[in-house]
């Protein structure tokens, strides 16, 4: 019998080391990244196309390599940072372990151009596979230029594996962005498919988070700067009142660093406690300086996890500061301070003919519908069966299907009670009696059921009319979101918004659904991408998407007072609905408490 255990070649060994450090294209940007930043370089501009799939190049003013270190950078395990075990506890560069660009070599084909102050010529180098093809000496200007093809060419499956192009922008921008929060004393330009997406100059640490974070202002944030026997904390909050509900502008950095701790996470919202909704979250950048030796930032192939030696400190002093520099803007809630971005008048009917001329996004006009048309299969559709939902749990239902959908709800042989009464529990339920006790509707979720199936209906077959805004209003989006937005403009366009390109990731809102009441278009907007583009890791199609994605920012809000013709309007709608029972995220929308289950109480 043959031996079975054989050492993997070299190159199968650096494509499995490959794939824990280069995950996307975004792993590629965030290593040279690391490096060019270790170089010393003041200066940075990096290449993008089709989202890194078919090419990365940075080009930095470092301080360059010589020809023999261009030559062995590319191995397996050679780095000039370690030499010995204790060093590994005691970094303080990015870039490190030694395994990055030969990583990188291994799946893609990779070109390096690089000369020291010192040298009179650069180096050229070509790997392909891990392969080193060609080494020369070249005239360069100082510093090193890195070029990355056809990412993952040799491995179809990992490719085949990436996301779409909007997608995997958007993590090389945010990689981007990392990097340029924590070093302000760089300038940064970034290039996707031959135009200009970011430019950050070198600028004030203030000024760099005004700069990447696009719609905040100096006078917005609060700085944090305490030293410790323990830690040293600087950085930025924003003030209460400018707290969003999306995660996305949350920042830790350990020695200039990037890193994600949860813990510490908690320790900020802990300290926001009493100033903000639970549903809002705060703005920070956060930069803790501390001795190398008290931290590990090798847990994690990513290098994104940070392991303290004295966890529990660190948040109790991240929390005292953090409340401390709150200061004057501390601000108790006057009580009911909930999201009223949604559709007042839950009406049946369409708009009048006056009000019906949508318009696309992009600023072309959709020809007027025809509402007498849409009155025969809309209106007559739910209109029908909204009057008269009662009847879906009387015993003698003609239609099979509606029987069975409804008898999950409750039992088939139950009767509404004749006197129709709505009353609110907690401003988040509607509750109203029937025969064998009581019916409960969850009306956050059942205006998102009522809107999702409206809007895609809007999608399949009539556009929803827009109401023209007096004012436009101009909104700045994060790099890497517009494209996004241009994806969706055409749905968009027949949900009734009208919005144009206006610049470099700027857009102007020129109307919006006739019946949607928002009071920051600006935060509207980039709560509808971001929800999008986590629905779009569900692989929802485009339609379902978007329409789940704005019927849960247009829903009413658990906390939102109705009155009772709303609540009555709202339970009509919702069993017109062909699938009443659950919101288009799964939740229940309507849910029975019997006489029975009362009687157990006592």
């Amino acid at each position: 019998m043959t031996d079975l255990i054989k050492l993997l070649p070299d190159h199968v060994a650096s494509q499995i080391a490959a794939g824990e450090v280069i995950q996307r294209p975004s792993s590629v940007v965030k290593e040279l990244l690391d490096n060019s930043i270790d170089a010393g370089s003041t200066q940075i501009v990096l290449y993008i196309k089709e989202a890194g799939k078919s090419l990365i190049q940075i080009i930095d003013n470092g301080s360059g390599m010589s020809g023999t270190d261009a030559r062995m950078c590319w191995e397996r395990h050679a780095t000039s940072k370690i030499a010995k075990t204790e060093d590994i506890f005691k970094i303080n560069t990015m870039g490190f372990r030694g395994e990055a660009l030969a990583s990188i070599a291994s799946v893609a084909t990779v070109e390096m151009k690089t000369r020291r102050g010192e040298d009179e010529l650069g180096t050229f180098i070509s790997v392909e596979g891990s392969e080193v093809k060609k080494q020369e000496l070249i005239a360069h200007p100082i510093g090193t230029n890195i070029l990355v093809k056809n990412l993952f060419f040799n491995i179809p499956a990992r490719r085949n594996f990436l996301k779409s192009n909007p997608v995997e922008w958007k993590h090389i921008v945010e990689e981007i962005n990392r990097a340029a929060l924590t070093n302000p004393a760089i300038g940064f330009q970034l290039y996707h498919n031959d135009d200009l997406q970011l430019d950050y100059s070198i600028e004030t640490q203030k000024e760099r988070v005004v700069s990447v974070f696009g719609d905040r202002k100096e006078e917005d944030l609060i700085e944090l700067d305490e030293q410790t026997s323990i830690i040293h904390v600087k950085g930025f909050i924003a003030k209460p009142q400018f707290a969003k509900r999306l995660r996305g502008e949350q920042y830790f950095f350990v020695n200039n660093r990037f890193f994600k701790d949860n813990y510490l996470n908690h320790a900020v919202n802990n300290a926001f406690e009493g100033t903000i909704s639970k549903e809002q979250f705060p703005l920070y950048v956060i930069q803790i300086e501390i001795d190398p030796s008290q931290i590990d930032i090798n847990i994690h192939p990513t290098k994104t996890e940070v392991k303290f030696e004295d966890e529990r400190n660190v948040y109790q002093i991240l929390r005292a500061i953090v409340r401390k520099s709150l200061g004057a803007y501390i601000q108790n809630p006057d009580g009911g301070n909930f999201d009223d971005n949604r559709f007042i008048h839950l009406q049946l009917n369409p708009p009048s003919i006056s009000e019906a001329i949508p318009f696309i996004a992009g600023g072309s006009t959709v020809s007027q519908p025809d509402w007498s048309s849409f009155k025969e299969t809309y209106q007559q559709q739910r209109n029908d069966k909204a009057q008269n939902w009662e009847k879906l749990f009387q015993t003698n239902s003609n239609s099979p299907s509606i029987h069975e959908k409804v008898e999950q709800l409750l039992p088939s042989n139950e009767e509404v009670s004749d006197t129709r009464v709505f009353f609110q529990l907690n401003n988040q339920f509607i509750v109203t009696p029937i025969k064998s006790g009581l019916m409960l509707v969850n009306q956050q979720a059942a205006h998102e059921r009522i809107l999702f199936e409206k809007y895609l209906f809007a999608l399949a077959q009539s556009p929803i009319a827009s109401q023209q805004l007096l004012f436009p209003k101009v909104v700045t989006l994060a790099p890497g979101d517009e494209v996004v937005l241009e994806e969706i403009l055409p749905e968009m366009g027949a949900l009734g918004f009208t919005i144009n390109v206006f610049g470099k990731n700027t857009f102007v809102i020129n109307g919006l659904p006739t019946e949607l009441h928002i009071g920051n278009e600006q935060e509207l907007l980039s709560e509808i991408l971001e929800t999008y583009k986590r629905n779009k890791q569900g692989e929802l199609n485009k339609h379902k998407n978007v329409a789940k994605t704005l019927a849960k920012k247009a829903s009413i809000k658990s906390g939102t007072k109705l009155k009772s013709e709303e609540m009555n309007r709202l339970v009509d709608e919702l069993f017109a609905c062909s699938d009443p029972q659950f919101s288009p995220d799964g939740r229940p929308c309507v849910s029975k408490l019997t006489l029975q289950d009362i009687s157990k109480m006592f």
